[in-house]
Formats: structure tokens, C-alpha cells, sequence
């Protein structure tokens, strides 16, 4: 946990899921230069003539150094090599906001938890609250979720409020509210449970989910909403990755994650793309 400008922030954890190794990289680089004979690997240089068996790929994945990519990295600046390693990382709680300054970075795969598919226990306790609670259960309801980056609880509370004055807006403007904000098989708990928030609460979230219930309702949230993702980079895009997001100048959260993925990067990536190793 940071404190900047003011408001306590939770930082993001990530776990590296998989990694290609270098080795397939030398092979292409010595493919380049028809160099296999001067690997100091010795699957390399048994490749020159004959195709790779499975034990022979198995041990290519597993070198951990060389010095022929080290030398076109750092000295000749060969960087297109780099692209044959691949790293996936597993990502929990960055911001919505740090998702817009990924979009930048063109050549990587992302996949993100989605708002469309995972706001129904958020509209479930707008829904109870509306029935037999108030906006003091929403909030109490939102803030166990846990959802914001910031950390400050007074400041949350604000997030919150927001949030159900704007659907409490909508629900006023939207004559069939209900029917787009719960699922048909359980609009019958609004009038079973209707003096009672908490346990109308329970049954909905015991109920069926509203498919695509985000559509609705996604304006409500902030860039301020934690997100988890898995993304991919090559080896060459994650060195440009990290020499923009691993500064000062970068924006304090995507720094932070910058700094959480170079933390569970193998040493043998890390020699390959960021300098003073």
C-alpha cells in the first residue's frame, strides 16, 4: 500500500504463468548467421543438421544463458530475435486507468476481467437496497467487495455513493429497470423479500445471473475499479515495455505494475532487456 497525493493505494500482484525459455531465440539467431557450431549450448550446435527430437526441444527450453543473444542485444541491437520468447503474467488488482495505458503498447496479448459479465452482485445490492434497505446498505454491501484500488475507506465511500445515485438516476429514467438489471426466474424474490434488504440480497445472488448485465450499468464504475488480466508480451516488446512504464515519467500506477512484472521475470529475460542488470 502507497499513499499518493493524498489517497492510500493497494498495488498489484502478479505471477509469471508461463515463459518459452531463450533458447528457441538463440536458434534464430544463429539461423541468421548459420553460427550454430559456436553456441556454447550444445543442443545448439547439435541442431545445425538435424531436426530437434522431443528431448533435444525439452533441453532447448531450458538454457539460461547466452552469449550470443546477450552480444545482439547489447551490442549490436539485433532486437528482432528477441521476439521468439514469450512471457505470460497473471495480473490481480491493477485499475481500470492502468488498462488504457496497456492499449499503447501494440504488440501484446490481453485478456481482461470483464465489467459486462461481473457487475450482478453490484446491481444485487442496488436492487436490495431499493427494497426493505438504503443507500447505506449499498455502500456497506460495495465496500466488502473489496473492488477499488484506492484504499482510503472514507474516500471509497464517495465511489459508492456515487455509484447508486447514478443508478438510483437511472432507475427513475427506465421504466422496465428490472427487467434489464435482474434475471426473469428471479424477479419474484423482489416481492417475497421486499421488506427485507439482506435476505432479498441472498436469494439474488443465490439466483441466476442477468447475462450481460454490465451493458446496462457499465458507466456507473471509475477508471478507479480494480481489474485482473493475463497478458503476453515477446521478449522485445516487454524490453520496450519496461524501459517506458519502469520510469519516473510513467504514471504512478502502471508503474507500479511495471515493477511487479519485472519482479517475477527470470533473471535470464531480464539480462537480455533492461540495462545496469
Amino acid at each position: 500500500m502507497e499513499e499518493i497525493y493524498g489517497i492510500k493505494y493497494t498495488k498489484p500482484e502478479v505471477v509469471l504463468l508461463q515463459d518459452t525459455g531463450i533458447g528457441v531465440a538463440e536458434a534464430a539467431a544463429r539461423t541468421c548467421y548459420d553460427s550454430f557450431e559456436n553456441s556454447e549450448n550444445e543442443v545448439i550446435k547439435s541442431i545445425r543438421n538435424i531436426l530437434p527430437d522431443e528431448s533435444m526441444k525439452d533441453e532447448l527450453n531450458t538454457i539460461e544463458d547466452s552469449a550470443l543473444l546477450d552480444d545482439l542485444a547489447w551490442t549490436y541491437f539485433h532486437h528482432s530475435i528477441l521476439e521468439h520468447a514469450n512471457l505470460s503474467y497473471l495480473v490481480r488488482g491493477t485499475s481500470r486507468g492502468v488498462l488504457q495505458e496497456h492499449a499503447r503498447h501494440r504488440l501484446q496479448a490481453i485478456s481482461v476481467r470483464s465489467t459486462r459479465y461481473t457487475m450482478s452482485s453490484i446491481i444485487n445490492a442496488f436492487v436490495a437496497s431499493l427494497y426493505g434497505g438504503d443507500k447505506e446498505f449499498f455502500i456497506q454491501k460495495v465496500l466488502s467487495y473489496d473492488m477499488f484500488v484506492t484504499a482510503d475507506e472514507d474516500y471509497n465511500r464517495l465511489e459508492i455513493g456515487a455509484m447508486y445515485d447514478k443508478l438510483l438516476f437511472q432507475s427513475k429514467k427506465v421504466e422496465d429497470f428490472l427487467s434489464i438489471a435482474v434475471a426473469k426466474s428471479s424477479l419474484g424474490f423482489i416481492e417475497e423479500f421486499s421488506s427485507d434488504a439482506q435476505k432479498l440480497y441472498e436469494a439474488l445472488e443465490a439466483g441466476k445471473k442477468k447475462r450481460n448485465v454490465g451493458d446496462a450499468f457499465k458507466h456507473i464504475i471509475s477508471d478507479n475499479v480494480k481489474v485482473d488480466m493475463v497478458v503476453t508480451f515477446n521478449l522485445r516488446s516487454l524490453k520496450n515495455y519496461f524501459t517506458l512504464r519502469d520510469s519516473g515519467a510513467a504514471y504512478f500506477q502502471i508503474r507500479w505494475l511495471a515493477e511487479a512484472m519485472k519482479a517475477a521475470t527470470p533473471k535470464k529475460y531480464i539480462d537480455l532487456i533492461v540495462k545496469n542488470k
